[in-house]
């Protein structure tokens, strides 16, 4: 390893404060404030699926960006944007349309919220020719299993007696019977980035986990539960597909599930995607250190987010790794896992909606990576 190759600066976004490529800025900020720009520092922003990610890859594949109109979580009307790539491949967040910032804390509720919204940028992206839809599946406001999008795309859905659903949320999963799915959605290829492991249904599935986080109280969770267990029955009636048995089938509130089901999506780790479309490893091969890091850090990481696709490019070529969060949790174990070392930006005393503040947070990234990088001279010696 040459100590005096770059510094590889490879972080995901601080969700609610700052994008990925303004924190890898503010790090880049914090090294020069350390070295006094006498290192080289190649700055590569990461996502695993979430935000962010069709924006990062949409730029690195000399895409363009689409802006249509289309509508929310609780269907009104916005203006949404996906990624528009030369070979005609769509790059689309569902959290672009369906996501749980487009709502204030006070609307959210997973019985009631939509992905119609997302499926209309589907059918944008097909309307310009499009073939392969790459779906970043991250920060969802729903609990539908796509059902919303599906419909969007022309999916038609009946209840037992054969009367057909027009309103298609998280309180409906349980009416349905039967879906009757357009021959010509068969032949366009989806693939979903996602970032967790989640099954479809039960203790660790979509809706236990995360409605929570999107506004239902316990009794929701058990009707939405009970709606995602009659859907998957009918989807492996319809499919012979049984969706409890594939790995991350919940992301999304059961989207990932029903779309690799009905329309044969693959399942793709996202942080593993936007490293090798970054060729993450190559930019290893002559680094001395490694920054990576995301708004928190906890036992999660260790599951595919993007701090981990970081950590595994750089063990190849021995590159020590330093990670940054807002938060640290699970220390001892993301030090097992390989971590160098792990840095909270901000002192815990400080009130976390001041922390959040973009301009505190690009502050406390600078200062902490120089603090660490002074104090660590000795250490690693002609590194910095």
């Amino acid at each position: 390893m040459d100590k005096q190759g770059p510094i590889v600066v490879a972080c995901d976004s601080f969700k609610g404060s700052l994008n990925a490529h303004d924190v890898c800025e503010a790090v880049r900020h914090g090294i020069v404030m350390a070295t006094g720009s006498r290192r080289e520092v190649i700055c590569l922003p990461m996502a695993d699926g979430g935000e962010g990610t069709a924006e990062i890859l949409t730029k690195a594949l000399k895409g363009t960006i689409v802006t249509v109109d289309t509508l929310d979580p609780l269907l009104r009307p916005i203006k949404a944007s996906y990624g528009l790539l030369p070979d005609k491949v769509a790059v689309i967040e569902l959290a672009a349309a369906s996501g749980l910032p487009l709502l204030e804390n006070s609307m959210r509720n997973p019985e009631k919220t939509s992905t119609f919204g997302t499926g209309l940028l589907i059918k944008d992206a097909l309307q310009r020719g499009c073939r392969k839809i790459l779906l970043c599946l991250g920060g969802s406001a729903t609990n539908d299993a796509a059902t919303g999008l599906l419909a969007a795309l022309g999916v038609i859905f009946k209840d037992s007696k054969g009367r057909v659903i027009t309103s298609l949320c998280g309180a409906t999963l349980g009416e349905i019977n039967y879906m009757e799915i357009p021959e010509q959605l068969k032949n366009v290829e989806f693939t979903l980035a996602c970032d967790v492991t989640n099954l479809f249904y039960g203790e660790k599935g979509a809706t236990a986990v995360f409605a929570p986080q999107k506004g239902a109280d316990a009794a929701m969770v058990r009707r939405l539960e009970k709606g995602m267990r009659s859907l998957a029955s009918v989807i492996q009636k319809i499919s012979g597909f049984n969706v409890q048995n594939m790995a991350g089938s919940g992301a999304a509130g059961g989207a990932a599930g029903s779309l690799a089901a009905l329309l044969g999506a693959k399942i793709q780790p996202g942080a593993a995607m936007v490293a090798e479309t970054l060729r993450l490893k190559e930019a290893m091969k002559s680094a001395s250190l490694t920054i990576t890091g995301e708004g928190k850090i906890d036992a999660q990481t260790i599951d595919g987010k993007a701090p981990m696709a970081v950590l595994h490019a750089a063990a190849e070529n021995g590159v020590p790794v330093i990670a940054i969060a807002g938060r640290v949790e699970a220390r001892e174990e993301l030090l097992q896992a390989g971590f160098s070392e792990l840095i909270e930006i901000s002192d815990r005393s400080m009130e976390l909606q001041e922390a959040m503040k973009p301009a505190v947070t690009k502050l406390n990234i600078a200062r902490r990576v120089c603090g660490y990088l002074e104090t660590h001279r000795d250490t690693h010696g002609p590194m910095i």
